[in-house]
């Protein structure tokens, strides 16, 4: 089998998932591009370590040619203001290794080394999650910090280094609890040549990070809550109507209801309203047409019981008989009753297609003068039989012109014109006419027969209606004449009604009224 669906519509292999998934997986999307912030966070932390290692790197050096500046008296406590001023920790070591002065000595300790083994279990469940969020986005690892069993120059291999090349050398590590250490060596002169070492516990470099973490895992949290509330909303108006209303298609597929109730959703005017009362309409459209084709077969067999019953009778009666006047007359029964099942047949077939063909018909302009005075010459045979006259009122070349499908509306007036034949009496007089009013063509057939009761206005356009005038033989007509008019004008967008003389006299008359065009 073809496929049907338009190429802008077709799914590729997203087509397996349910709407629901769909719109899940979108709005997750979305907020995984928000979640990659967390590279943005390492790129921050990056940034703000490296402008302290090059803080540190500065302070040295400045501290480094104070210390030359300063008398030797006041060195040590220069020292000591300006570690505990900066949060540092100030070493001088000599080029033989030793340590010279130390700012904590004398002094209390700017900064403590924690151990995370003694640390509460909060502090412990943020150092895992800062672990398990460096893992993510692949951040480099500083090497762990040991502090030095003894202090001596060869414990730092940054001073070390800037004592030999005489310039300033950062170094970061990583202390025990995962804060940054940062260390920083300057070259100087302290009785002789020595290297300033400026150590740093960045605590607030981690602070700051987990700050930051928090607040984006707090919009992330709820930019998370929020989607998921927002996608279940729109799977709630969407994918569940929808799922509904496949389920009722599916129950009339079936058949399994007579009455199957398809959802309608007034309140909504979205495309799913929209769709939901398209869906209730074709569902009583098709309920219709189904009841319509059971009643339509239903009077198929009885209208064809009747002239097969008549057939058989003289069928079976035709060997029992003797007589040859009465053998002919069953033989003339015996036609009559074929003709009837032929038309019969034709008419029921015509009506049984008629809308299949009219909804694949290519309408055309049909100027309806032109159409009824090539009619005239059959129905003026027709009506002679009967002793009835024709008059046809020409309207001007094209204005009474119609959309349309021309041998279709020939069989419409022909149908309404051969019944107006019909119920004429002799010497009766049937006026034909067409005119444009307004933005409609108006089609009359007027007839002098005894009229059409109120009652039965609507009846005489049902199928097999058997009201015929007195006299006609039975059987010359299979009564869907009108119901085949009605069907073709009404499959033109047209209306077809009947009506009394507005001359008050005795008689019908017909009005067939279609939209009209310009030409």
């Amino acid at each position: 089998m073809a496929r049907t669906d338009d190429s802008d519509l077709r799914l590729r292999w997203t087509g397996r998932l349910s709407l629901t998934a769909r719109i899940l997986a979108v709005n997750i999307f979305a907020l995984a591009i928000l979640a990659g912030s967390l590279f943005y966070l390492d790129s921050f932390r990056s940034r703000l370590t490296s402008a302290r290692l090059q803080q540190a790197q500065t302070e040295a050096r400045v501290i480094a040619d104070a210390l030359r500046a300063a008398a030797p008296a006041s060195r040590h406590a220069l020292l000591v203001k300006i570690g505990r001023d900066s949060g540092t920790r100030l070493q001088v070591f000599s080029a033989d290794g030793a340590e010279q002065m130390d700012s904590w000595e004398g002094a209390a300790p700017t900064y403590q080394l924690r151990n995370p083994d003694e640390e509460p279990w909060v502090k412990k469940a943020a150092l895992a999650l800062d672990k398990v969020i460096d893992a993510i986005v692949g951040a480099p690892s500083a090497p762990d910090f040991l502090p030095p069993a003894a202090e001596r120059l060869q414990a730092w291999p940054e001073a070390v280094t800037a004592l030999r090349q005489q310039r300033p050398v950062t170094g970061l590590r990583r202390a025990p609890d995962g804060t940054a250490f940062v260390s920083a060596a300057a070259p100087t002169l302290v009785d002789g040549p020595a290297v300033l070492l400026l150590t740093a516990n960045e605590r607030d470099v981690r602070r700051v990070m987990r700050s930051e973490r928090l607040t984006l895992g707090f919009i992330l949290a709820g930019t998370i809550l929020l989607s998921v509330l927002l996608s279940l909303f729109l799977a709630r108006t969407i994918a569940l109507p929808l799922r509904r209303l496949a389920r009722a298609a599916q129950r009339v597929r079936l058949g399994r209801a007579r009455e199957v109730s398809v959802p309608l959703l007034p309140a909504r005017k979205d495309e799913i309203g929209l769709l939901a009362r398209a869906l209730h309409d074709m569902t009583q459209s098709l309920r219709y047409r189904i009841d319509a084709t059971e009643a339509f077969a239903a009077d198929v067999t009885h209208e064809l019981k009747n002239p097969l019953a008549s057939l058989r009778s003289a069928v079976d009666s035709l060997d029992r008989v003797e007589d040859p006047a009465a053998r002919q007359q069953l033989l003339e029964i015996i036609r009559d009753d074929v003709a009837r099942l032929d038309r019969l047949i034709v008419d029921i077939a015509e009506v049984s297609r008629l809308d299949a063909e009219l909804s694949r018909a290519r309408f055309e302009p049909v100027d309806l003068g032109r159409l009824l005075e090539s009619l005239l010459g059959l129905w003026d045979a027709r009506a002679a039989e009967r002793g009835v006259r024709i008059a046809f009122a020409r309207p001007r070349v094209g204005t009474a012109v119609v959309m349309g499908e021309e041998s279709r509306l020939a069989r419409v007036f022909d149908n309404v014109v051969d019944n107006a034949i019909s119920f004429s009496p002799e010497g009766g007089l049937i006026e034909v006419s067409a005119v444009r009013t307004g933005e409609a063509v108006v089609g009359c057939i007027t007839d002098e027969g005894p009229g059409v009761p109120e009652g039965a206005r609507e009846a005489i356009f049902n199928r097999f209606h058997s009201m015929r005038p007195e006299g006609e033989a039975f059987g010359r007509h299979s009564g869907l004449g009108l119901a085949i008019a009605k069907a073709i004008v009404e499959g033109h967008d047209g209306q077809i009604m009947v009506e009394d003389r507005h001359d008050g006299r005795t008689g019908a008359r017909f009005v067939i009224r279609m939209p009209g065009v310009s030409v």
